[in-house]
């Protein structure tokens, strides 16, 4: 049986990536197990930076000692590092620092972005807070579903966006694919082109497309990790 692990975002709530690992189960129940990473859930309280999360990633990694990792959103950045050596199918995520050079866990622009919206206590509204709702709607149109996101969301401090990680070098040459969700992450997509990455585009998909169709979602990753396979 293949084990499947997957590194959510910090971001979000662990339920939204419990939902679609169960997607991915029920199409894989006979020969894959797939389950999220455990280590996020635990923390009384959201890391204050990317070294916390990396090693509770790696704690998953060396508990399930997965064949087979993926990766959604901000996710994406660690599992050079909580899994060297594993094949990953990335969703839509953010990849590591194309060096060994540590970078901040969120871009310059980024950063100045979400410094103006931190409280006097260093803490962030909760993600799906960060656009106004006409923006963030269409992301996960069911209003039942957003609704129960926001009701799990944390506050992430400023000081985990402002942490930094590195990623060890050639990690770009390891077995990996890359599904995007529309253009959202359009450098990525380039990068895992030019690496010669499996890749695919769902055109006209947002960045929750996993919670909105998973189903859809499920059948691209599953035919990414054969192409990984054949490789």
């Amino acid at each position: 049986m293949t084990r499947v692990l997957l590194l959510p975002s910090p971001l979000l709530p662990r339920l939204s990536a419990e939902r679609f690992a169960n997607a991915l189960a029920a199409r894989w129940w006979r020969l894959h197990r797939v389950v999220v990473a455990v280590g996020i859930a635990a923390f009384p309280k959201p890391a204050s930076d990317a070294q916390a999360v990396l090693a509770a990633f790696r704690m998953s990694v060396a508990m399930e000692r997965p064949d087979l990792v993926l990766t959604h959103s901000n996710g994406g950045r660690y599992a050079a590092l909580a899994a060297p050596g594993i094949p990953v199918v990335h969703i839509d995520a953010a990849l590591p620092v194309a060096s060994g050079e540590e970078a901040p866990m969120a871009p310059a622009a980024m950063l100045d972005h979400l410094t103006g919206m931190a409280d006097d206590d260093g803490l962030l509204p909760p993600w799906s807070r960060w656009w106004p709702e006409e923006d963030f709607a269409p992301v996960l149109p069911d209003a039942a579903a957003r609704a129960e996101l926001r009701e799990h969301e944390r506050r992430m401090p400023l000081s985990y966006f402002r942490s930094r990680l590195g990623a060890p070098d050639g990690w770009a040459e390891q077995p990996q694919a890359y599904l995007a969700f529309g253009d959202t992450y359009a450098q990525e997509t380039a990068f895992a082109r030019a690496h010669g990455w499996p890749t695919t585009v769902l055109d006209g998909a947002l960045h929750l497309h996993h919670l909105v169709d998973p189903d859809a979602v499920a059948a691209a990753v599953l035919d990414l990790a054969a192409r990984l396979g054949e490789g």
